[in-house]
């Protein structure tokens, strides 16, 4: 440690370092692990001392691996908490298959004690499942929230980057984990340790619970055009229920043509086109991520007919929805037989 460097004062009542106990499920998310991970060890050194320690845990213990594909050695099984640690659920790809009874009960059973129980990236779905969401405010991945929203009506669903609701958390993955992180930092010690945390890790806009994940619908699509934007924003807000072209362009104050020619020149496409890929792609998530019947992934996208839909994603995606189901289950178990 570098001892020329001051380090920065906090109050500390128990002189206790705070354990944050990991639990890796397989193939978690690399960057938000260790983003979560990064800002504990930075909080140590900035302040000079041991404020928090740390343990990782995944189911039979041993050895989990990443999405990338590099194994971790573990600490240990699932274990017995006490009622002082947090505990921080890491998830990633395939969340639904790395969820066992097993995990579950575990999860329940720790949660009982009262810790604080956190989800980093898809492990929110982990937590939903196992009941800890119920009534509270939550988030995951923009990727996953069609799938989760359909199947956890009971959560509160946001799309901001972290949540905090009462001892339950959640980050949506990437670099919220920062944020959330930061944000306990904080909350434990003070601003100005987490201030000093974040400036060693050059991130220099701390965000908080207000912000949202995804780029501003300018930003994603490259074009700032308010009407165009706020059309999409509109089709994107009624999948289940879609909204004539007709209507969204008097939602804006603009003919139907005009629209037409908007979207032709942004997007080299009409607005007709542009809302079945953005429906096509919302049924793609609930095939890959649930186990919804085709026909209910078909009304939730806005299809009043099994064969329209099949006939529309088989045009976009070159194959049905049932082979697409089928081959990624195969992919999933495949991936799980390599491992």
């Amino acid at each position: 440690m570098d001892t020329s460097r001051k380090a920065v004062e906090v109050s500390d009542i128990t002189g206790k370092p705070h354990r944050f106990v990991f639990v890796l499920m397989e193939n978690f998310t690399l960057m938000s692990f260790s983003a979560a991970l990064e800002c504990l060890r930075l909080a140590n050194r900035m302040a000079g001392r041991q404020l928090y320690d740390w343990s990782l845990v995944s189911e039979g213990g041993g050895t989990v691996r990443c999405s990338a594909g590099t194994e971790f050695i573990l600490d240990g099984d699932l274990g017995e908490l006490t009622r002082d640690d947090s505990l921080i659920l890491c998830g990633g790809e395939h969340v639904q298959k790395a969820t066992s009874k097993k995990l579950l009960s575990w999860l329940r059973r720790e949660a009982r004690k009262g810790i604080a129980v956190g989800g980093l990236c898809t492990a929110t779905y982990a937590l939903a499942k196992a009941g800890l969401l119920d009534g509270k405010r939550a988030t995951i991945h923009w990727e996953n929230q069609d799938s989760f929203t359909e199947e956890f009506d009971e959560v509160e669903l946001t799309r901001s980057v972290f949540v905090v609701d009462g001892n339950r958390m959640s980050a949506a993955g990437g670099t919220s984990a920062i944020d959330l992180m930061l944000n306990r930092i904080a909350s434990d010690y003070g601003s100005e340790l987490a201030n000093a945390v974040a400036d060693q890790m050059i991130y220099s806009t701390i965000r908080t619970d207000q912000d949202t994940q995804r780029l501003s619908v300018p930003s994603r699509i490259g074009v700032r055009h308010p009407k165009l934007s706020q059309v999409i924003r509109d089709m994107e807000a009624n999948i289940e229920e879609p909204i004539s072209p007709s209507v969204l362009a008097q939602q804006v104050g603009m003919s139907t043509r005009q629209l037409e020619r908007l979207f032709r020149r942004y997007l080299n496409r009409s607005p007709k086109r542009y809302y079945m890929e953005l429906r096509l792609q919302k049924a793609r998530n609930l095939l890959m991520q649930t186990d919804m019947s085709v026909i209910n992934v078909a009304l939730a996208c806005g299809f009043a007919s099994p064969s329209h839909f099949s006939k529309c994603y088989r045009a976009h995606y070159k194959t049905t929805p049932y082979r697409e189901r089928g081959s990624h289950a195969q992919m999933v178990d495949g991936q799980s037989a390599d491992q």
